[in-house]
């Protein structure tokens, strides 16, 4: 479960001052979930999924993750967190193997324990075929397949997704999206950023939507639906953020 509470984030730039990146948030994840936040380029998602993932300290406020506070035991957060952020943060030299044996040692997991792991997201991912190939010689999606199975391999109680389809082909996104939604379906928390609406439609329980910021709007999609009077989301995103905006 994640239980966000009132998370701020403040950045100081020598000529713009202080920047107020993620502003009062406050939400709430329970396991067997997909939360989404929904949100433009630089609206604050991925600071606040730092926050959550303990990369980054809160200006304000706090958070628990697995049960665990962010600020009090971030370590036992880390244990209990799969964090895939935007850069796929691959060794070059390493095969995918490699790669998801390597961050499993990391996470305390055995050799029998990796091998298992190791087979199990293969075939959920479809990655037999690479698993053996270095990853300089990845496509983009491979990598983000490879990124994924290393940020996973300890298989953790609370997920964190942080645009994990941009820039794939349809086939690609398509089979990230169904293993997202099995991760739901297996009972973990997970907490899925995008700008990309049909994804919200397929995958999310929940959605806020966040601009400036701050979490102008959130609701099941057909809550949203309902309160603002439109059928197709990105409507209603644009109408949560005008109003937002206005106010």
């Amino acid at each position: 479960m994640i239980n966000a509470r009132n998370l701020s984030k403040v950045f100081h730039d020598k000529k713009r001052g202080a920047i107020r990146a993620v502003d009062d948030v406050s939400f709430t994840c329970e396991p067997g979930r997909i939360y989404g936040l929904l949100g433009a380029n630089g609206a604050g998602k991925t600071t606040t999924l730092r926050l959550l993932a303990t990369l980054l300290r809160p200006t304000a406020g706090t958070a628990t993750v697995a049960g665990f506070d962010v600020l009090a035991e971030p370590a036992k957060v880390r244990a209990h967190v799969g964090f895939l952020g935007a850069s796929t943060a691959l060794y070059a030299r390493l095969t995918a193997r490699e790669m998801i044996a390597y961050f499993g040692r990391l996470n305390g997991l055995s050799d029998a324990a990796v091998r298992a792991r190791t087979q199990l997201l293969a075939d959920q991912l479809g990655m037999h075929e690479f698993l053996d190939r270095r990853c300089d010689k990845f496509s983009t999606g491979m990598k983000q397949k490879t990124s994924i199975a290393r940020t996973l391999v300890h298989d953790p109680a609370v997920m964190i997704f942080d645009e994990p389809t941009l820039g794939l082909d349809v086939m690609t996104a398509r089979a990230i999206v169904k293993f997202v939604r099995e991760c739901r379906d297996r009972g973990k928390t997970v907490i899925y950023s995008t700008h990309v609406m049909s994804e919200v439609e397929k995958l999310c329980d929940k959605v806020g939507i966040i601009h400036d910021g701050k979490l102008c709007a959130e609701g099941t999609p057909a809550e949203l639906r309902t309160r603002y009077g439109e059928q197709d989301l990105e409507e209603v995103f644009v109408k949560a953020v005008g109003t937002e905006e206005a106010a």
